[in-house]
Parts: structure tokens; sequence; C-alpha cells
């Protein structure tokens, strides 16, 4: 029954002010400038290394109504996405404080949602001229990563490229319908700056692996290797790339055969995804200036690559990643090797050295290695209390038949390897261990099935199940080596590498000497692949940089200045008559000031600017020019082709010789922006917080006591 209620609804909505102090928790992970944070717990005084919203969420004391939906929303996010979070949370912020002063102008609700709803549905029609097709951008990205002043073709005739006019050092031309305005390719004052990329494009390699048909010698200035179509770059760049992925010696190989890993990075001049439809500067343009896991990104679609010889299409299979989190060495170690990579104990790393070099049969359990453990959906017997299901006539510790059983099953059938969905039972995997049988407990559903798929192993529930036709062979297991060949003991646990001959899955060992920062380095890498995943999914891909926002911007403040037609603006000639004039500029204006707080405060993490006023004047600056361009979405794509329109002087790849872009996801934003404005909309129209529970005198004795009414 109800104990209390308070009203929420009132001018300072509560729960609106409740969200914007949550949100405001993670202003500094916009930008790809982040700043970290850390999360100590006061019990353990262990601390963590965090730079996304999922974590932060994770770490705070949500018992609000209000703190409870906000987690939901952004576990919604993450768990679809694994991007744009906060974006989310930061939005959820901006549109809580603009509503808020909406209700303080007495605005009412209805206008509130309605006019905010449908901003936003015109914003996400608007910006779709700006998506760019996966097919172009990658063209686009990968011309912009070397500008030769001349190309020699393959009958050794030198010519001039489109792209050696300065010019004609932006992008592409293509054509962009969009549902209000077309983009015209003369637009603005740069009309010379567009050129007709299908002229100056070098083709790009059919697949990885392939050899450049022009090769010369380190030292000689005549001509580099850019790429397996036979294409050489004059020497023109005389910026030395010392740690480009693209420019390096024919001598090293793209992996070490004996060690099986990647070792992060393509060697070779033609290894670059440029040459596989352009993944690497596409993932590179998506990192958000995440190098390290760009470059184990590469050698994972390399691997796939090769296995697929270059027939499929460019895709990332993420079933057949998975990560493993190495301490203790330092973060140049981090690689890619081919099959499962775990941590086991030194007694298990015991059992490995025994099975070096031989074939091991394997079991897969799909479930706990225990004696309580029953599967889902099991129905014990009504009206029977269970005192012990296997009792032992002769004595001995409970569960010793059990372990003995279980034990003889696996010798019966020469089992040298189990892998377990679940928890292996301590004292089984003890057993297992004397009996030199490696149990590996913990493992995820993708491995169990790359392993299935590999071996022919068949996943049981029970070991009481196993047959013949259940176990698979072929299986191996060895120590897991660093990059220089060294075998790695850290003391308490030991890496460890199972696999399988044609096995499809593939392990990203993250190396690092900071405990803090484990959690950090494996969530920026599923994010990058994530993002790469959904890129190539939908086929296409947002400016980044600023530029969608800065439309959304500009679109909804010429919404807000329009005089009022209902018969053109079906926002506001769904309200009632008495508000059409009075509410719709106040509330699309209140939408707007979410965008333009975003781009100010991505403009500050960036150190563009000192202060959010001087942020915010910049982003005016640009409106103004957007405005008098009379495009403002070709202005727009117009200062992306040149860099970026609030990258400005903060490059994120600092380290390269290129002029590389950033972009983003387009189902990922679109769909951060609508959970972010529902959820406001959500909570502002809640009237009420009922509270319910024996916890009568707490409440009462509360600061807040005096806004409860209690029933």
């Amino acid at each position: 029954l109800p104990m209390a209620f308070r009203d929420v609804n009132a001018r300072r909505h509560i729960g609106l002010q409740q969200l914007s102090s949550l949100a405001s928790t993670g202003r500094t992970f916009l930008g790809p400038m982040k700043s970290h944070k850390f999360i100590v717990d006061e019990s353990t005084n262990q601390s963590t290394l965090i730079c996304s919203a999922v974590r932060l969420i994770e770490s705070l004391d949500l018992t609000s109504a209000a703190g409870q939906l906000l987690n939901e929303t952004i576990q919604a996010q993450n768990k679809e996405f694994k991007t744009g979070m906060s974006t989310l949370l930061f939005l959820v912020g901006a549109w809580s404080n603009a509503v808020v002063e909406c209700l303080q102008q007495n605005v009412p609700v209805p206008a509130i949602v309605s006019v905010m709803s449908e901003g936003l549905n015109s914003c996400c029609e608007r910006v779709q001229c700006l998506q760019i097709p996966i097919h172009e951008v990658k063209k686009e990205l990968c011309s912009s990563r070397v500008r030769p002043k001349a190309f020699e073709s393959k009958t050794g005739q030198v010519g001039h490229d489109g792209l050696t006019n300065p010019q004609n050092l932006l992008c592409f031309q293509r054509d962009i319908s969009a549902p209000e305005e077309v983009i015209p390719v003369n637009s603005c004052s740069h009309q010379g700056d567009y050129c007709n990329f299908n002229k100056c494009l070098v083709s790009p390699l059919a697949g990885f692996g392939s050899v450049a048909s022009v090769v010369k010698a380190a030292g000689d200035k005549s001509s580099s290797a850019l790429s397996g179509s036979g294409v050489a770059v004059s020497s023109c760049i005389t910026r030395k790339l010392t740690h480009s992925r693209h420019f390096s010696t024919l001598g090293k190989s793209c992996f070490s055969r004996q060690q099986g890993n990647f070792q992060g990075c393509l060697l070779g001049p033609s290894a670059g995804l440029c040459g596989c439809c352009g993944l690497g500067h596409l993932a590179m343009a998506l990192s958000h200036g995440n190098q390290t896991s760009v470059k184990l990104l590469e050698s994972i679609a390399a691997y796939q690559q090769e296995r697929a010889e270059c027939g499929g299409s460019a895709q990332i299979n993420i079933a057949e990643v998975v990560t493993c989190c190495v301490l203790g060495l330092p973060e140049s170690y981090s690689c890619v090797s081919p099959g499962f990579v775990t941590l086991v104990s030194p007694e298990q790393a015991t059992v490995i050295k025994n099975l070096a070099d031989k074939p091991l049969r394997i079991v897969l359990m799909d479930g706990d290695l225990s004696e309580q453990y029953r599967h889902l959906g099991f129905n014990r017997p009504r009206n029977v209390r269970t005192i012990l299901e296997h009792p032992n006539p002769q004595g001995g510790r409970a569960g010793d038949t059990w372990l003995s059983r279980m034990s003889d099953i696996l010798m019966s059938f020469e089992v040298n390897l189990v892998l377990v969905k679940g928890n292996v039972c301590e004292n089984f995997m003890e057993r297992c261990i004397a009996s030199r049988i490696l149990v590996i407990g913990c493992v995820a559903r993708d491995v169990l099935s790359a392993f299935g798929a590999a071996t022919g192993a068949q996943a049981v529930t029970y070991l009481s199940q196993l047959n013949a036709s259940c176990i698979g062979n072929g299986a191996w297991a060895e120590l897991w080596t660093a990059g220089d060949g060294r075998a790695v003991d850290l003391g308490e646990l030991v890496p460890v590498r199972i696999g399988a001959g044609g096995i499809c899955l593939f392990t990203a060992v993250l190396t690092t000497a900071l405990p803090s920062k484990v959690q950090l380095l494996e969530d920026q890498f599923w994010t990058l692949l994530h993002r790469l995943h959904h890129a190539l999914k939908d086929g296409k891909v947002f400016p980044g940089a600023g530029a969608v926002e800065l439309l959304c911007l500009s679109h909804i403040q010429a919404l807000a200045e329009q005089p009022r037609q209902p018969g053109n603006d079906k926002a506001v000639r769904e309200l009632p008559s008495p508000w059409l004039a009075e509410y719709k500029s106040v509330v699309l204006q209140a939408l707007a000031s979410g965008w333009k707080r975003y781009l100010s405060v991505v403009l500050c993490n960036v150190a563009q600017a000192g202060s959010e006023l001087e942020a915010g004047a910049a982003v005016d600056h640009h409106l103004q020019k957007a405005a008098a361009c009379g495009s403002p979405s070709a202005y727009i794509m117009e200062e992306f082709r040149r860099g970026g329109v609030l990258r400005g002087g903060s490059d994120p790849f600092p380290d390269q010789a290129t002029d590389l872009k950033v972009c983003d996801n387009v189902a990922a934003k679109t769909e951060a922006w609508r959970r972010a404005l529902d959820l406001v909309l959500l909570v502002l129209q809640t009237d009420a917080e009922i509270i319910t529970g024996p916890r009568r005198n707490e409440l009462l004795n509360s600061p807040v006591s005096n806004e409860f009414m209690f029933l």
C-alpha cells in the first residue's frame, strides 16, 4: 500500500533536476579528448579507471526513480550499439534543463512534448542529407591518407593527379538527395574545391596480402610503394613515416606463424586495410583517436579476410572475437591471436605443458559443472523435500561419489580438454588436474560454438549424457607467447592459448601494467569493434566532429524563426490554436539549446575554447557562416572535407602525417537522440512519486519530509 506521495510536476520538476544532476557527471566524456575518471570502492579501496557513460552510471548511487530510468536507458543503448552512451547521457541533462526552463515560463506540458518530439523527428529527417555511403567514404578516407604530386603508372609514365592541385585537396563529389534541400556542387565560396573523385582515385587493392608491384629500396628517393595496385608515389612526401601501418619494409611479416599472433599492426606496404575496401581507414575514422584498438581491429579483419580469401564482402564478424586482459606486460604487447586465449592457474598451466604438441579430445559443457547444477526449466517433484540426492552408505565426504563417477566418465572416453560455459566445482577441478585433464570454466557461448564447429564436438548439459559422438578431436593447447616469443608467467595467472584446426575464433589480447586500466582498454576495444560493425551494417556513416549536431542546431533555429504557418507545420498544427504562436518558438529554442550546449562542451573538451561562453560564440559564428552560405548542409560538408567543423587544431591523430577525418555511426547516434528525449519527456509527464514500504519514520526524519504528503 502507498505510504506517502509528493508532487514532482512542479515548476522545478524534481525528476528533471535529478536527471540533470546525474548527467552532469559525464560531460567530460564528450569528444575525442575524453577525460578519465577514477571510481574508488570504499569497501576495498580498489580503484578503476573509466571513460564511458556505462561504467559511470554503474558506479553511481541510483536510488531515485529517475536515476533508475536513466540507467535502463543507457543500458539499452549499450546493449544494442555499444556506442552513443556519452551523447545520450549529456543530452538527457541538457534537455532536462531546457524543459525546466520551459516550465518556468509556464509552457504547458503537452506543448513541450508535442513540439519537442516533432522537432527531433524533423532533425532526424534533415540530417539524412549528410549521410555518406560506405563505398564513398572509403574512397574519401583512403584518398586523404596520402597526397602525392604525381603518380607513376604501371607503364612507367608519370602523370599529374587531380589531388596535386591545392584547390582540389578536398574530397569527393557525390549526389545527395535531401528531403528539404539539395546540396549544390558549387555552393558557398570555395567553388574550386570540388573534384571528380573518380578521375583521381588510385585503385584499391583487391584484398590483403598482395604485394606491391613497384617496390624500391628504403634509400631510393624516386618512389615508394603505395598499394598493391602497382601505383608508386613520388618522393615529394618529405616527412618520413616511421610508425605508419602502410609504409613499412617488406621484410616484416604480417604475423608470426610460430607464435600465431598478430602484433597489432599489418606490416608491409600493401598490408594496410586501404587495400581491402578501406576498412582500416574507416576504422581509424570511427575510432576517434584510439589507435591501439584500430591496430588490433586491423589484425582481426586481416585474419577474417585471409580466411575468406577476399572473396566475401567486407564485414566484421563480432561472434568470432573475444578478449583476454593480461596484467604485467606493457601495452605494446597487445596483439591478436588465433584461437582462444584465457588465464589459468599455475597448476592448470602445468597440465598444459604435459599436453603440449598432442591432439586433444574435447568436451563442451553448456552449463555449470557441479553436482547441484540443474538446467533451466528443470522441475523438481512437488511436495518432496530433497535431503540428499546421492546417499553414500559407505561414508566419506558428501559428493565423493559424484566426483569419482564424473572423473571415470572423462577418463573412459580419454578426454583431455573440457570447456565449460558456467562455473566448475573446485573439488572436481582438483581431481581433473591430478588426472592431467584440463578444465576451463566461464567460457563464452560463442567460444563453445567455434570449437564445436572446428572439432565436431557437441555440447552437453551433464557429463552423464556424454557419448562418443559428443566428443571432438583435433584441439590443442599451449602457453601463450608474447611478441618476442617468450612464454609469459605472471605468477597467479598464466595466459594460455587453445585452438583447433580451422577454428574461426580470434582473441584480442589486451596487455597493461596497470590493473585499474584493464576495464578501460576492454571497453575501448569493444566500442570500436561495434562502431565498425554497425557502420558496415548501416552501409553509411555521418560526418563527425560536430557536423551533424551543427546542422540540427541550424535547422531547429530556422524552424523557430519561421512565421506561423499552420498548413505547413505539423508539430504546431496538432496543438490547440491558442498555443500556436505562443509556445512554438520557446520550445524549439529550448530544444536547440541542447544541441548548442553539446557543441560548446565538445569545443571546451578539445581545448578549442576556454569557456562555454567562448565556445558558444564560436558555434554562433559557424551558424552565421552557414546561414550566409544559403545552404547550411553544403557549408557543413565543406567544412568536414576541410578537416572537421569543430576540430580546428585539435587533431585526435597527432602522430599521423595525414588529415584523417572523423565519422560517426548513423543508427547509434540518432537512436541516442531519441532515447534521450524520450526519457526526458517521460519524466516530464510524471505527476507524482508514490512511496511504499515500512520505513515511514525514516522518511519523516529526512530533510525532504516537508515535500511529502503522508497517507
